[in-house]
């Protein structure tokens, strides 16, 4: 039966689904309704809810629970996320799976607690130091909301890695009505197959070593340096550089990116958008299919790792696409990375979402 959800709803619902049984967060607006409605259902399944003092000590927490084997999952916002990037490095580094929530909001700073952005695209996969592996889902309605959290644990326990979903204030607090699907794969974490005194928390046999739960008998150091197959710190060049190489790499990208491709065969122009964005910019390019015009849609449920070569591929047929986001030009720069063709970019950060209409002015430019 069909469910009049919000996004943010929808994410808990998702999280559930997922068998996610830890949430420590801190509020912060837009995302305040997910840590309550967690809350509120995560002790009727037997999970844990804590408040923490600050972001950082949130995702910290998170960390812990899922180095005991729990499914964990915290959620924020811009500045919030600002404040949780050291623990994605140390996750990103220690192999540590868990799931991020951004329910974006205007910025800098504390910007417009309020109204939408979408301010963190590039935070979400550069706001860490150094190189590090990552993963950033961005749904585009309250379904995707639901579906892309089960997605975010999957790849969160598959590959050992944050996961970021990338959602905002108009998604969150968006109503529609939604079919949970509950036919979608969950994914359990792997078990390691030898005993305690045989294992390696970062075997480099494997490109994603199982990784064995605190508290089962075996015994593991997790560090934020440079480590061997171990755990333990080392500065061994070939060894770090073998380490460096194994995270840079482990995520299959062809296995997690997707891409919502529509009217492309005869296509001149393009729109290419995200996230709520491309609400809008759906009903551009259908308005103008009936008119007859050559227009096709693309929409990147995956951000992160960016679809390059999809891009290229589709920039060849094409003789301009136009890039839609709530900033001042920020994932524009990939799509012109990848293009052989003009790219133009229609974006706007006053925390008012961009309309059809503004949409159209810019094409007939």
């Amino acid at each position: 039966m069909p469910l009049l959800l919000s996004g943010n709803e929808a994410i808990v619902e998702g999280a559930l689904a997922s068998k996610c049984r830890f949430f420590g967060g801190y509020p912060i607006t837009p995302s305040s309704d997910i840590a309550e409605l967690m809350s509120l259902r995560l002790p009727i399944l037997g999970g844990k809810f804590i408040q923490m003092e600050d972001e950082i000590a949130s995702l910290g927490a998170c960390l812990g629970a899922s180095l005991t084997g729990i499914k964990s999952m915290t959620a924020t916002s811009g500045p919030g996320l600002s404040l949780m990037q050291e623990h994605i490095g140390f996750a990103a580094m220690g192999e540590i799976p868990c799931v991020i929530v951004d329910v974006q909001r205007g910025g800098p700073s504390t910007g417009l607690p309020t109204y939408p952005s979408q301010g963190d695209a590039m935070q979400s996969r550069w706001g860490t130091h150094g190189d590090h592996p990552i993963i950033v889902l961005t749904p585009f309605s309250v379904r995707e909301c639901y579906s892309l959290t089960i997605r975010a644990f999957n790849y969160s326990e598959k590959y050992r890695t944050p996961v970021i979903l990338l959602s905002d204030e108009i998604l969150a607090h968006l109503r529609e009505k939604v079919e949970l699907d509950t036919s979608i794969e969950i994914l359990e974490r792997g078990f390691p197959n030898v005993p305690p005194q045989e294992y390696l928390p970062f075997d480099s046999r494997y490109d994603v070593p199982p990784l064995a739960p605190y508290g089962r008998g075996y015994r593991f150091h997790i560090t934020g340096l440079a480590h061997d197959e171990t755990g333990f710190p080392t500065s061994n060049p070939e060894k770090v550089q073998k380490l460096q190489q194994r995270l840079a790499t482990k995520i299959k990208e062809a296995d997690v990116r997707d891409l919502d491709v529509r009217f492309m065969d005869d296509a001149r122009i393009c729109i290419f958008s995200y996230g709520s964005t491309s609400r809008s910019s759906l009903r551009v390019v259908n308005e103008l299919r009936k008119k007859e015009k050559r227009i096709g849609f693309v929409r990147p449920s995956t951000l992160w790792p960016f679809p390059y070569e999809e891009v290229k591929k589709l920039s060849k047929k094409v003789d301009m696409i136009y890039v839609c986001e709530m900033n001042l030009g920020q994932i524009v720069r990939e799509v012109e990375r990848a293009s052989e063709c003009d790219v133009r970019f229609i974006g706007k950060a006053d925390g008012t979402i961009i309309t059809p209409e503004e949409i159209l002015c810019k094409i007939y430019e």
